[in-house]
């Protein structure tokens, strides 16, 4: 995208296609809350020296303050790690967990040098450790008790990390590259089985994941999307990391034998997230997650399913490029659970505060697709 020094009221980005993009630079900073006015002017504003000043508009925001000054001194939020509010809004810091914290106020503006996010490093990289140890579970030690829970928990605890500490910029780091490593060897092999194509057992009356089964978690694919680098090393196996998500989903609840329990996966992915039977319809905060984290890996435009869901939701924009509510009223909280730390950003349950955020998300995703 290209703008002029003095953002005009609408301008228009090379983007594929019978209609260019418009981002309204000057509706977001008009209507728009302090983070989303800073993503916008950050990523599309040619706005000279007055870049310098831009960090005033986050770190003078009252809930992303807030929300840092929650931190524990151990480096984490409430001793909880995947935790976030129940009912996806609002600022409730005294449930969030440590890795939705992260990921929000990266997507509020702070960067990585931040105070709060230079603190959780340590306890971040500790969960990388290949290691069972009942110590580092947090939350998810009240869920189940042996050998094979807790391996099962570690494992989703270093993903999520993983993929906090790839948003953080620490790609280059060995330890996180080294933990890659081992989960693209994992993936890899569940996709190279037979079990890829039928991952099911049935146990009583229920059919559920075999404990041999390790597909793609969604973690997995965010901390893909925060690589790039690694991503071209890997683009043998980003292709056939494809090929499984274009696939699609059965209606199956996703639960797996852990143990000698049944322990419920819905992180893990079974083919296309976003499209079909079992995608996220009329959710906007998952559309708009799924659209980033496929735009991101390189995918968004590879399958025309996933690139229709991305057309329609910028064809429901203004002449201006502005998006709007449906008639049927504003939207209703995600039920994704990793929606939350990137939609909504701003509270207010106002037409022109979503508006302004949803265009500025699509704006995003639209830079990420090369759009």
């Amino acid at each position: 995208m290209t703008l002029s020094q003095i953002p005009p009221e609408s301008v228009a980005a090379d983007v594929p296609g019978p209609e260019p993009l418009r981002f309204p630079l000057e509706y977001i900073v008009s209507k728009g809350s302090p983070p989303i006015q800073y993503r916008a002017m950050k990523l599309f504003g040619a706005l000279g020296d007055a870049s310098d000043r831009l960090p005033a508009l986050i770190y003078s925001y009252f809930p992303a303050l807030r929300l840092a000054i929650s931190q524990r001194l151990d480096g984490t939020w409430n001793g909880k790690m995947l935790a976030v509010p129940p009912e996806g809004t609002g600022e409730p810091f005294g449930s969030i967990g440590t890795i939705p914290a992260v990921h929000r106020l990266l997507e509020l503006g702070f960067e990585a040098d931040f105070p709060p996010l230079a603190t959780v490093r340590r306890a971040l990289f500790r969960l990388l450790a290949e290691d069972n140890d009942p110590a580092f579970l947090y939350e998810l030690a009240e869920g189940g008790v042996g050998a094979e829970y807790r391996r099962y928990g570690r494992r989703r605890l270093r993903e999520a990390a993983a993929a906090a500490l790839a948003h953080l910029g620490y790609e280059n780091d060995p330890r996180l590259r080294g933990c890659a490593n081992r989960m693209v060897d994992r993936v890899r092999e569940f996709l190279q089985s037979p079990l890829a194509h039928d991952p099911w057992i049935r146990i009583g009356n229920k059919h559920v994941l075999s404990p041999e089964a390790s597909p793609p978690s969604i973690a997995f694919l965010v901390m893909l999307g925060h690589m790039p680098h690694y991503r071209h090393e890997h683009f043998e196996f980003l292709e056939e990391l494809r090929e499984f998500l274009i696939r699609p989903v059965g209606q199956k609840e996703v639960q797996q034998q852990v143990g000698g329990a049944v322990v419920p996966q819905p992180q893990l992915l079974l083919g296309d997230p976003c499209t079909g039977r079992g995608a996220p319809s009329g959710d906007l905060g998952a559309t708009l997650f799924w659209m980033e984290t496929l735009a991101r890996i390189g995918y968004l435009d590879t399958h025309g399913a996933w690139s229709q869901v991305f057309d329609r939701m910028v064809q429901g924009g203004d002449q201006h490029g502005v998006w709007r509510p449906p008639r049927s009223g504003l939207p209703a909280p995600s039920t994704l659970p990793e929606a939350w730390p990137s939609y909504p950003l701003d509270p207010r349950r106002e037409a022109d505060a979503v508006s302004a955020e949803v265009t500025t998300r699509l704006a995003i995703i639209a830079r990420a697709a090369g759009r």
